[in-house]
């Protein structure tokens, strides 16, 4: 008897013990239930807010539930990076993250409020795209050669535009005038999209950001394209060259976009976003779409993302070191 008594507290705990462990899982198939928020942590109008329309458009098509946009720019991306770090782990809050909010702030800002590495889990790169220079059509220049020549000539007397003090827009720019000698001012605007509307209308005179949100400033003749900041050219503009080939030898930036979710959200959830980003991204309807804007298609799995979140971080770290480039 006490042995059939034991048995049965056993099978018990067993099936207690199963039932928990099958939990995750299940809530995992049944995700998601209700709407999914995709912060954005840049303006409306810029690359972020592209890719990041791009993921929530699929997500909505493939699973049936809403998947909404929401922009919260402000303090080069820190604004929504934070509301996403402090967010329920239950996979129904989610960041389109990039280069600045993973790689350059941190190496940036000494004691944010969250931890770029820790404080998110990390579920898919989505594209990497090169940025690229380019300057208002009243600009004397053709080449990065041209408009080195011309800044010097002129120093102070131009300024050139960036998505926000900290964002890969600036930082980019201020790695461009440490490897070049030229002195221009900077001029932070809340995003990509309104400080592309600056250059266009002549506030500024010149930029370096995304491709993707320039691409049609530049096919239109809003705007006249300089050079790429990748060490290979753009797909989507092979006649432009690459700042490193026109004079400034290894330069090298390539501004990249992926999907976080508050860290401690369960594997079983992350795995399911990531098994969907990726078919997405394998879809040639996407990647067509991608490439022929200046940006190539790049999901890997969660752990692959990891590490390369933290290379991006130790090498961003040592160009704000080695530039001295200081937060405004």
């Amino acid at each position: 008897m006490r042995l059939m008594g034991w048995n049965r507290y056993t099978a018990g705990a067993m099936a207690l013990a199963v039932s928990g462990a099958m939990a995750p899982h299940a809530a995992a198939q049944s995700y998601p239930v209700k709407p999914i928020r995709m912060v954005c942590p840049s303006s409306p109008g810029g690359t972020t807010d592209y890719v990041a329309r791009l993921v929530a458009q699929n997500l909505t098509e493939a699973w049936g539930q809403q998947v909404v946009v929401d922009d919260r720019p402000g303090a080069g991306g820190i604004v929504g990076t934070e509301m996403v770090a402090k967010a329920p782990p239950d996979g129904y809050t989610l960041l389109l993250g990039t280069i600045t909010t993973h790689a350059i702030n941190p190496a940036l800002h000494a004691g944010l409020a969250f931890d770029a590495v820790k404080d998110f889990a990390p579920i898919s790169l989505v594209v990497s795209s090169p940025q690229l220079l380019a300057v208002h059509p009243s600009v004397p220049v053709r080449t990065v050669k041209e408009l080195i020549a011309l800044a010097k000539a002129k120093p102070g007397q131009f300024n050139y535009g960036s998505a926000g003090s900290g964002n890969s827009s600036h930082l980019v720019f201020e790695l461009f005038k440490s490897m070049t000698g030229i002195a221009v001012t900077h001029v932070p605007y809340k995003g990509s999209g309104p400080a592309i509307s600056a250059l266009v209308g002549g506030e500024v005179q010149m930029i370096i950001t995304g491709i993707v949100a320039l691409y049609p400033q530049i096919k239109s003749g809003r705007l006249r394209g300089i050079a790429v900041t990748s060490l290979q050219r753009a797909a989507a503009l092979p006649d432009l060259p690459t700042i490193s080939e026109s004079g400034v030898p290894g330069f090298d930036v390539t501004s990249w976009f992926g999907v976080f979710a508050p860290a401690r959200t369960s594997n079983a959830i992350v795995m399911k976003l990531n098994a969907q980003i990726r078919a997405m991204l394998d879809a040639p309807q996407v990647r067509q779409r991608l490439i022929s804007q200046g940006a190539d298609p790049a999901s890997n799995t969660p752990e692959q993302f990891a590490a390369f979140v933290e290379s991006e971080q130790a090498r961003w770290s040592k160009v704000v070191k080695d530039a001295r480039i200081q937060p405004e």
